[in-house]
């Protein structure tokens, strides 16, 4: 109903050292076009892309390709969607914009903003296989609703390591937390033999968090900060996964 998903876009306010700082994680750097007017990079692992954008945005946004925006829209508006912003018009790069009962916000955007990457050229970052973007809330079933309306559909809640429900998609996921560790949206991978990763990360001079929760071990769990203030949860797959 959205679209295909094309990326997590984060503000930043120096793009370089983020760059920096997710090259030092393994994702790699991928041709952008001219769509936006501010300073744009794109990182990926195969499966995740980050869009860092130097400018005012809102928050970490998740930012979807819907072709014929302008008709599209018409339609989500007849099912009851509101827009905080809305760009159509034959002068502008075609944007929308919402945000869930969270405060998450979404974008739809008419046309990719950048070329994917050669199939051969995909890999794994340092940080393990990208599971979903955790998100945290007081209540499931308002937000579950809310997505599972827009196509996505709600699994059953977990309650290891910490309670939780994820809202599942072709190419994306969302983690509905409730945690008073987590406080922020993660970006939450796994891995199975994560305390190694963690060790590449500390020799790679990335400093581990463990602004996590307390049923996470420090030693095989963490948290990641980037220069922007994004954080990144790795968790050890050898606890209840967060994909399905």
């Amino acid at each position: 109903m959205l679209g295909r998903f094309l990326e997590v876009s984060i503000p930043v306010t120096d793009i370089l050292a983020s760059i920096e700082f997710y090259e030092k994680l393994g994702f790699t750097q991928t041709a952008t076009g001219e769509s936006w007017p501010h300073p744009y990079a794109v990182l990926g692992d195969g499966r995740l892309f980050l869009g860092l954008h130097q400018t005012a945005l809102a928050g970490i946004t998740l930012t979807f390709v819907q072709p014929d925006l302008a008709r599209h829209v018409t339609r989500l508006r007849a099912q009851g969607l509101q827009f905080a912003e809305a760009h159509l018009d034959s002068e502008t790069f075609n944007q929308v914009s919402f945000a869930d009962p969270t405060g998450q916000h979404v974008r739809l955007v008419e046309a990719r903003t950048f070329s994917p990457p050669p199939l051969d050229a995909a890999r794994e970052s340092v940080c393990g296989y990208f599971t979903e973007l955790g998100i945290p809330v007081r209540e499931f079933e308002p937000v579950v609703a809310y997505w599972e309306a827009l196509g996505f559909v709600g699994l059953d809640a977990a309650d290891q390591p910490f309670l939780r429900r994820t809202l599942t998609s072709d190419r994306l996921n969302i983690g509905l937390y409730r945690t008073r560790a987590l406080r922020h949206p993660v970006l939450a991978f796994e891995d199975a033999d994560m305390g190694r990763r963690l060790e590449v990360l500390q020799l790679r001079g990335i400093t581990l968090s463990d602004e996590m929760p307390d049923a996470l071990d420090a030693g095989e769990n963490a948290v990641l900060l980037a220069p922007e203030g994004t954080r990144l949860l790795l968790m050890n797959a050898d606890q209840p996964a967060l994909a399905p």
